[in-house]
C-alpha cells in the first residue's frame, strides 16, 4: 500500500518523535543518517557548517511534520513545503547526485534503526516516502530558473541599542518578495551558517533592503551581525519564505511585535501605505525597556499621516537601564499612544480576545507562543492568528 498505509507511516513518523531533544532516540537516528550520508558522498560534508546540531534538529522536526501529513493523507502542504525547500537548497550548491546519495543513506539508516519493526509494509512506505521527498525537492530545484541566491553590500549599520542593530544593504539585483516574508542570510564572519531574517521594508526595485537584528545569548551569528557588521561587507541571501500577510478585505487587524519581530510587520504596514483605504491596524510594539523601542519615531511618522494605524508601545520595565544613554533617544514626538508597562501577552489581552481581527504575531518563540495562547484563551479563533513557524 505504501503511502496509503497509515499504520506503516506512523512507524516512520514515530522515528522522528522529539527530534533535537537531548538523548532522544530520533536524534541518534539523524546522527546516523548524516554519518552514513557523508560516508557515501564525502563532498556533501563541505556543504554544512562544522556544528550540525541545529541542522539535525531542523531536519528531524520537518520530517516529523511531513510524515504526520502523510499519515493524515494530506498532500498539498507537504508537497509545497518540500518544493520550496528544494528550491532554497540550491544556495548550498546541492546537486542531483547529492539527492541520490541522501536517498540511499536515508533508506539504509531507517531500515537498520527500525529493524525490530521493519515489515514489508514499512519497507514499501519508507521506499515510496523517501523517493517522493527527495524527488519533489530535486525536481523543484531542477525546474527553478530564478537565482539560487542574491548577493549584496552593506551600506549602513546603526547600533540602535546595546544588542540591537539596523542594517541596510544594496543587492546586486533586486529581490522580489512579499512584505512579511523572511530570507536566509549568510555573512562573511560565519560562512555556511545561515540565519533567518525578515526584511523591514517592502521589496525595492533598486535592490535596497533593510534588516533589524537582535543579538541573543550564545548566538554566534546574531552577535556578529550586531557587533561586527561593517559597511562594505558582502552578504548572501536565499529566496524568500513565509506567508505572513494582511487581507485588505478581511477586516481590521491586530499586530503584536516583540523587539525585532517588528521588522516583517513594519514591511506590511509600509506596503499598506500605498493604498488610499485600509482596514484599521492596531500595533502593539513591545520590548524590555523603553529605550529598546527603537523604531517608534518611524512608526509615529507613518501613523501621523495614516489614520488607519494606531501604535501602542509596551515595555516590561518602566525605566531605562544606565547604558541607555549611550544610544539614540527613541521617544517619539507627542501624538503616539501612551506607552504601557507590562508583558505583551497581558497588555494585549487586557483589551479582550480581539476575535474579530486578523491577528499577526512576530517575535521570539516564547513571546509568540504565550501571546497566541493568551489570545485563544480570551476567545480569539486560532485560524485567525498568523505567525512564523515556532522554533526553540
Amino acid at each position: 500500500m505504501g503511502l496509503e498505509d497509515r499504520d506503516a507511516l506512523r512507524v516512520l513518523q514515530a522515528a522522528f518523535e522529539n527530534s533535537g531533544a537531548p538523548q532522544a532516540d530520533s536524534d541518534e537516528l539523524i546522527r546516523r543518517l548524516y554519518t552514513r550520508w557523508f560516508a557515501l558522498d564525502a563532498a556533501v560534508r563541505d556543504l554544512f557548517p562544522p556544528e550540525l546540531g541545529p541542522q539535525r534538529a531542523a531536519f528531524g522536526q520537518a520530517m516529523h511534520w511531513v510524515f504526520g501529513e502523510f499519515v493524515a493523507q494530506r498532500a498539498q502542504e507537504p508537497v509545497a513545503f518540500l518544493a520550496q525547500l528544494g528550491r532554497d537548497h540550491r544556495k548550498y550548491g546541492v546537486t542531483q547526485q547529492h539527492y541520490e546519495s541522501l536517498r540511499r543513506a536515508w533508506y539504509s539508516t531507517m531500515r537498520s534503526h527500525l529493524i525490530d519493526s521493519w515489515t514489508g509494509a514499512v519497507d514499501d512506505a519508507a521506499t515510496q516516502a523517501i523517493n517522493l521527498i527527495t524527488g519533489i525537492m530535486s525536481g523543484a530545484a531542477d525546474a527553478e530558473d530564478g537565482p539560487a541566491w542574491w548577493d549584496g553590500t552593506v551600506l549602513e549599520h546603526h547600533r540602535v541599542s546595546r544588542d540591537l542593530a539596523v542594517i541596510r544593504l544594496h543587492l546586486d539585483r533586486s529581490m522580489p518578495y512579499h512584505p512579511g516574508q523572511f530570507v536566509n542570510v549568510q555573512i562573511p564572519q560565519w560562512p555556511r551558517r545561515w540565519r533567518y531574517l525578515s526584511p523591514a521594508m517592502p521589496a525595492d526595485p533598486d535592490g535596497l533592503i533593510e534588516f533589524h537584528v537582535r543579538s541573543v545569548l550564545g548566538g554566534m551569528v546574531s552577535n556578529s551581525l550586531v557587533a561586527e557588521t561593517r559597511p562594505g561587507d558582502r552578504w548572501r541571501l536565499s529566496s524568500p519564505h513565509g506567508g505572513l500577510h494582511v487581507d485588505r478585505d478581511g477586516g481590521d487587524v491586530l499586530m503584536v511585535a516583540g523587539s525585532t519581530g517588528l521588522a516583517p510587520l513594519r514591511a506590511i504596514i509600509m506596503d499598506l501605505c500605498r493604498f488610499g483605504e485600509n482596514p484599521r491596524v492596531h500595533l502593539f510594539f513591545g520590548a524590555r525597556y523603553p529605550c529598546e523601542l527603537y523604531d517608534l519615531r518611524t512608526l509615529w511618522e507613518i501613523a501621523a499621516s495614516n489614520p488607519w494605524l494606531s501604535v501602542s508601545p509596551v515595555s516590561e520595565y518602566a525605566g531605562d537601564p544606565p547604558w541607555a544613554g549611550d544610544y539614540p533617544d527613541v521617544q517619539p514626538p507627542r501624538g503616539l499612544h501612551v506607552r504601557q508597562t507590562g508583558r505583551l501577552p497581558e497588555v494585549v489581552t487586557k483589551y479582550g480576545g480581539w476575535g474579530d481581527r486578523q491577528i499577526l504575531i512576530c517575535g521570539g518563540p516564547a513571546m509568540v507562543r504565550a501571546t497566541r495562547d493568551a489570545l485563544i484563551a480570551k476567545g480569539a479563533p486560532p485560524e485567525r492568528i498568523q505567525h512564523d513557524p515556532l522554533v526553540g
